[in-house]
């Protein structure tokens, strides 16, 4: 098996009926598997997947297990000699899977990638990142971009162009893929498998993180195309609970990662804020 493509979806059916018939018309000479995990959908995803989908697996869960864990589900039952882990409200064009899969095979060096994504208009988006540091997290905290945006500008580094190849920092989650051999050489065998400590963001910063600890690269290429339909899981969220699953997941980031006061400053000033939030909602 040469990939196995992993969507995780919550109340997305739609989408994720487009993303599993793009993704079955996919052109090119090689094999691929598709596990959809369901992370307890009220719309009826899972039997949808089941009825118009037959090939691919699916593993419904009785709760939302947050996007790390359900992923390690997946993971573990991968035949793949490449990962990809696929937002449901993606889009593949008929030839992304084969140009993205010769890429990766013809650059060994890179564990991860992410290939161009577009949104709805054709407008590439900006997705490669650098590594959180202190100083731009504290900015996002304090919603001072809202005032200043230059001051996130070297984190989202503004400038990269992505008409060009080019080792990152890190790429999104919504289209990642794993090389699995690579990434069992440099962590001894053991499988690709995402921080669960994480239920919703940075888990795939943080993977980033380890790829990088372990001697490992991470790469963007233009080389093929994904069509991004953004956030449409998130979007049925209160503002309130993305934001808390947000800050949780920065600080569990930031203890792991960083230095201690740095965590400690970062963890104060969003206790103080959400204190202060309740006392002028009340």
């Amino acid at each position: 098996m040469n990939l196995s493509v992993i969507i995780v979806s919550w109340n997305v059916r739609e989408k994720l009926r487009n993303n599993l018939r793009a993704l079955y018309q996919s052109e090119g000479d090689f094999s691929f598997e598709v596990s959809v995990v369901d992370n307890n959908s009220a719309d009826g995803s899972a039997d949808m997947v089941k009825q118009e989908s037959p090939k691919a697996k699916v593993i419904a869960n009785s709760e939302n297990l947050g996007f790390s864990r359900a992923n390690n589900q997946a993971i573990k039952l991968a035949q793949g000699e490449f990962i990809l882990l696929l937002n449901p409200d993606m889009q593949v064009e008929a030839g992304t899977l084969a140009k993205t899969l010769a890429w990766a095979k013809n650059n060994p060096q890179a564990t991860v990638m992410s290939c161009r994504l577009v949104d709805e208009a054709g407008k590439t988006i900006r997705q490669v990142r650098r590594f959180p540091k202190f100083f731009d997290q504290l900015m996002v905290t304090l919603k001072i971009p809202h005032i200043f945006p230059a001051v996130l500008h070297k984190y989202l580094v503004t400038d990269f162009n992505y008409e060009a190849a080019a080792k990152v920092d890190s790429v999104r989650g919504a289209f990642f893929l794993i090389n699995r051999e690579n990434w069992q050489r440099l962590a001894g065998g053991q499988e690709p498998l995402l921080d669960e400590r994480y239920f919703l963001w940075f888990e795939e910063v943080d993977f980033c993180r380890q790829v990088y600890q372990l001697g490992g690269e991470v790469w963007y290429t233009p080389v093929a195309e994904c069509h991004d339909y953004v956030g449409q899981s998130f979007a049925q969220l209160p503002r309130g609970t993305t934001q808390k699953y947000f800050s949780d997941s920065m600080l569990k980031y930031f203890e792991k990662w960083n230095k201690p006061w740095e965590y400690a400053t970062l963890k104060t000033i969003w206790r103080t804020g959400r204190s202060l939030a309740r006392i002028f909602v009340k």
